[in-house]
């Protein structure tokens, strides 16, 4: 039977959750998959929470030199998250001749290129699954069983923290402050929540997911980026009254005009598989042109969760001969042939705060039309508030910077301000 020596470098959420996987599946994993993974090593700063763990004392290493030169370990878990000292850390493992597993999306997808070439002139592995959505398979499926397609599009929930966010304040009707703070306190979201909220941790996972489903790099500088802050309950619960559930989207498409990426706050209609994606699950929706369309969906966080993907890694990893790497030339920027589409197109929801006169909404479609942009849904509503009422448009499919023209022309006249923008799939 094979023995497999794994170190894990970090014991907190993650790493404890793979810890626990790995000791209570020994036997499983030797009975189905021929393989003895043992935990021969672990680096943690907190040796009680360790030494909790289960973990013997001998094995807790006091600086990551103990683990690069331990014969015993043949994969490195990394778990820690951040840059640095995580960066560090795998490279002296990658150059240790150890494969590594990691979970960390913020280092894979800024170093992704510096790490994958120390990775091949060690002859290493370097896996990467559970850096995006958590225990949902989505790296895998886009790198072996999707392989037969070209990728037109990829639309994902991909944050946690925002997806609970919004689920709650659709359903309460509350205000973005309000369900942040009961977020932060069930530990859906961190104290300082701005890698989640403001389309960070979102733009770190749809920059390796777009490079891999599109062949090609897409850095994460080049996604357009929106987070959730300014998103109110109002505009929410008009969405709602219109069929719409509003979410923070991910979204890549490749087209004849290049590759569209970008972040930011969506309406949903109801009938999409995206729309019942709630609370802190993750869903990616995947178009092929063979396969056409498929649905990823599950649990985006959490210990065991992003265990399972962590873990499934190591297994890949130990039951398969030679490493595969990337399918395009990784550097830090995009190939010079690489293009981006930064007028994309999209529907609209608007909410405009309109006089409460005749003639008004006359004059601000003459404005869109001036645009060429066209009204799939007009709807005034009657609440009056220091003489305005609230307009909604839903458009059909505009340009962006189309939109970004007539709602200057509209804020500059004396009858509508536009209060709010979002866009619509």
């Amino acid at each position: 039977m094979k023995k497999v020596g794994v170190a894990i470098l970090g014991l907190g959420v993650v790493g404890g959750g793979t810890y626990k996987i790995l000791k209570e599946h020994r036997d499983f994993y030797r009975a189905n998959h021929g393989i003895d993974i043992t935990v021969e090593g672990v680096l943690e700063i907190n040796r009680e929470r360790a030494l909790a763990l289960g973990v013997e004392e001998e094995k807790i290493a006091s600086n990551i030199a103990e683990i690069c030169s331990n014969p015993e370990v043949d994969i490195v878990i990394e778990v820690m998250g951040g840059v640095e000292p995580a960066k560090t850390f795998v490279l002296s493992a990658l150059n240790a001749g150890k494969s590594v597993v990691t979970s960390n999306k913020e280092l894979y997808c800024k170093y992704s290129h510096v790490l994958e070439k120390v990775a091949k002139k060690n002859n290493c592995g370097l896996f990467y699954e559970a850096s995006c959505v958590g225990g949902v398979p989505v790296i895998r499926a886009l790198l072996d069983n999707l392989q037969g397609n070209k990728i037109t599009s990829l639309i994902g929930i991909i944050n946690g923290t925002t997806n609970y966010i919004l689920t709650k304040m659709s359903s309460a009707g509350a205000a973005y402050k309000d369900v942040l703070k009961e977020a932060q306190k069930l530990g859906y979201a961190e104290a300082d929540p701005t890698a989640d909220v403001e389309g960070y941790d979102a733009s770190y996972k749809l920059s390796i997911l777009s490079s891999i489903a599109f062949h090609t790099k897409v850095p994460y500088t080049e996604i357009y980026r929106e987070g959730i802050t300014e998103v109110s309950a109002e505009d929410i619960s008009y969405g709602n009254r219109l069929g719409y559930t509003l979410k923070l989207l991910a979204i890549g498409k490749c087209g004849g005009n290049g590759i569209e990426v970008r972040v930011h706050p969506a309406f949903v209609k109801k009938g999409h598989p995206l729309a019942g994606v709630n609370d802190s699950y993750n869903a990616v929706y995947i178009s092929g042109d063979s396969v056409e369309d498929v649905m990823l969906y599950g649990r985006g966080a959490g210990a065991l969760p992003t265990g399972s993907a962590i873990v499934g890694d190591v297994i890949y990893c130990a039951t398969h001969n030679g490493f595969n790497y990337s399918t395009f030339e990784n550097s830090e920027t995009a190939a010079p042939s690489t293009k981006f589409v930064k007028n994309f197109e999209s529907s609209y929801y608007l909410r405009l705060a309109a006089a409460d006169k005749a003639g008004v909404l006359s004059k601000v479609t003459a404005i869109f039309s001036k645009y060429g942009i066209s009204m799939a849904e007009v709807k005034q509503y009657t609440e009056v508030n220091n003489g305005e009422v609230p307009l909604i448009l839903i458009t059909h499919t505009t340009y962006e910077n189309n939109i970004k023209k007539a709602v200057t022309d509209v804020n500059s006249t004396n009858v509508a301000k536009v209060v709010s923008v979002i866009r619509a799939i």
